[in-house]
């Protein structure tokens, strides 16, 4: 590459969407470098295809009309959520946040707490689900293993039923691992898959009626608590998330109420 067009690339203003079409974004957090929002439904953790937006490329321009940026706005990206699940997701500002965070999520020192919507009760009312998953290779899914491979890793979660949602189960879970999709296939896997998630065997949409896509879009996943520690003071904190209007009203009537006790 020449120097001049190394220099064009380097001068180059992102493509980012305008300050009213980020409108939507719901920040939780912005506390020095870091910053939390509430991702939606449906919209990338990164790497959108030409001609739409991913999550940060929203941040970006909510922060870019905040502080009136002329150029490119940093944000570094320390984790992901999958498309069709909600809830908390931090972005750092400035590099050496987002160093420090990604090594705590590295290092499994963030505690994560979602809520799952289940279709069925688990058999048991709390427990530790240990499996081994890969990674579908050319597919956007994973499966289960009978034993680790060099593909295949120990995928461990921790759950606990906080109460039935009408038809639904709504569940606690705290991963303790990372794998491709691993709350959605350890349950499922169990009899139990996640409201609205058709790739792995759901039967019914978030509102009840049958599931008819091919495509799961919205499902009752929910990134609902992060506990790290702040990039820059060190004092530990936690990020919530409130649970989407999409959810039933069962299923935030009775978190309102498990949060009130």
């Amino acid at each position: 590459m020449s120097k001049r067009a190394r220099k064009s690339e380097q001068n180059s203003i992102d493509q980012l969407p305008t300050f009213q079409e980020a409108a939507w974004l719901k920040v939780l957090v912005e506390d020095a470098p870091l910053v939390a929002v509430n991702k939606p439904a449906g919209v990338l953790s990164q790497g959108a295809p030409q001609g739409s937006y991913s999550l940060p490329e929203y941040v970006k321009a909510f922060l870019k009309q905040k502080y009136d940026k002329p150029g490119n706005v940093y944000l570094g990206v320390v984790h992901r959520l999958d498309r069709p699940v909600t809830g908390v997701v931090v972005f750092s500002r400035n590099s050496k946040g987002a160093a420090r965070l990604a090594e705590q999520f590295r290092e499994r020192k963030v505690t994560k707490t979602y809520l799952a919507l289940l279709e069925h009760r688990p058999e048991k009312e709390e427990g530790v689900l240990r499996d081994f998953i890969r990674k579908i290779p050319d597919q956007a899914r994973a499966e289960l293993s009978t034993h680790e491979t060099a593909e295949a890793k120990l995928s461990e979660l921790k759950y606990r039923v906080l109460g039935a949602a009408g038809k639904s189960t709504l569940v606690e879970v705290n991963p303790l691992t990372g794998r491709m999709h691993q709350i959605r296939l350890q349950f499922a896997s169990r009899g139990c898959p996640i409201v609205g998630d058709q790739l792995y065997g759901a039967r019914t949409n978030l509102d009840g009626t049958p599931l008819t896509e091919d495509y799961t879009t919205n499902i009752g996943l929910h990134a609902w608590k992060l506990k790290l520690f702040h990039p820059v003071r060190y004092d530990e904190m936690t990020i919530s998330a409130p649970l989407p209007e999409t959810w039933p009203a069962d299923a935030r009537t009775l978190l309102q109420s498990i949060e009130e006790e």
